[in-house]
This record gives C-alpha cells, sequence and structure tokens, in this order.
C-alpha cells in the first residue's frame, strides 16, 4: 500500500510539474509573439490585394506595449484624400472599444498560435467583418486577411506589411 501511495503522489507531482512547465512555455510564447509584434509595419501595396478595391493610397500599423497591455494604432490614408486614425486595445478574449472610424465600434482577438491571431469586428453588436493576422517565422513581414460577406457589401482583403528597421 505503501509504495502505490508513494507511485501516486510521484505521478501527481509530475503531472502538476508538466502543467506548469506548459502554461509557462505557452505564456513564453504568447510575450515572443508579442515582441515580434510590437513596432511600426507599413503596407505593401504591390504584394496586397484589395477585392473589390480600391486599396488605401498607404497604411501604417503600430503596435506598443503600455502600462494597461497592447495597443495597436492604424493611421490609413485613402486615394480620394481621406484619412483614418483607428485606435484600439490587442488584448484577447473580450471585446475591447475602437475609436477613429464608424465602420466598426469594437474588436476581440483569439491567438491561435504564436503566430497567428483572430479577429472579430464588430459595430453596435453585430459582426462587422473578420480578420487573421499573421507573422512570418522571421517577424518581419505580417499578412492580415480580412472578410466581409455581407450580401452586397463582399469584401476580400490581403494586406501584406514590413516591419521597419529600428
Amino acid at each position: 500500500m505503501r509504495g502505490s501511495s508513494r507511485s501516486l503522489l510521484l505521478t501527481c507531482s509530475a503531472f502538476l510539474f508538466l502543467i506548469s512547465l506548459s502554461d509557462t512555455l505557452a505564456q513564453s510564447d504568447s510575450r515572443a509573439a508579442e515582441e515580434h509584434l510590437l513596432g511600426t509595419w507599413r503596407l505593401d501595396l504591390a504584394r496586397s490585394k484589395y477585392s473589390p478595391g480600391p486599396a488605401p493610397r498607404s497604411e501604417t500599423r503600430t503596435y506598443a506595449r503600455d502600462a494597461k497591455g497592447m495597443k495597436g494604432t492604424i493611421d490609413r490614408h485613402y486615394a480620394d484624400g481621406r484619412r483614418e486614425v483607428i485606435d484600439y486595445r490587442a488584448d484577447g478574449d473580450h471585446d475591447s472599444p475602437v475609436s477613429g472610424t464608424q465602420a466598426y465600434d469594437a474588436i476581440r482577438f483569439k491567438r491561435i498560435d504564436a503566430r497567428n491571431t483572430e479577429a472579430v469586428l464588430s459595430h453596435a453588436g453585430r459582426v462587422w467583418g473578420t480578420a487573421r493576422r499573421s507573422l512570418s517565422d522571421d517577424g518581419g513581414t505580417m499578412t492580415i486577411v480580412f472578410r466581409r460577406l455581407d450580401p452586397g457589401d463582399m469584401v476580400n482583403n490581403v494586406a501584406v506589411y514590413h516591419k521597419e528597421k529600428k
């Protein structure tokens, strides 16, 4: 009886250690992915596709960490001269308010893995579109695939960004 109790105790201890290690590694991967995301990203119009279009004239995305977490800013210039500066919190698993655009007022992120994140953009509680952000292995290229499937307003954009060197 004593040997089986000791064996059970060792098994439980090993199991708890593995859970703790797994959680630590997942947090480490998450932090590493955030580190790759931090900084300024410029849209590469030649490698991007906007359907139905038109593409913006330029776009810069900036991701920074502050006391409240991760902050995202999008500075978008349109061909017709309009400009949007969109601000939001890039925190996961809950709706975060968005300012600077009339198209959507909230965003919810879900981390898929260390380099991929999905987002649901909504307006007044109704889904406006979805986006999937992927970072390259070297951390120098970011691709965002945006889709909106509303009848009469279907959008399928693939935007490619390059990270500015410090």
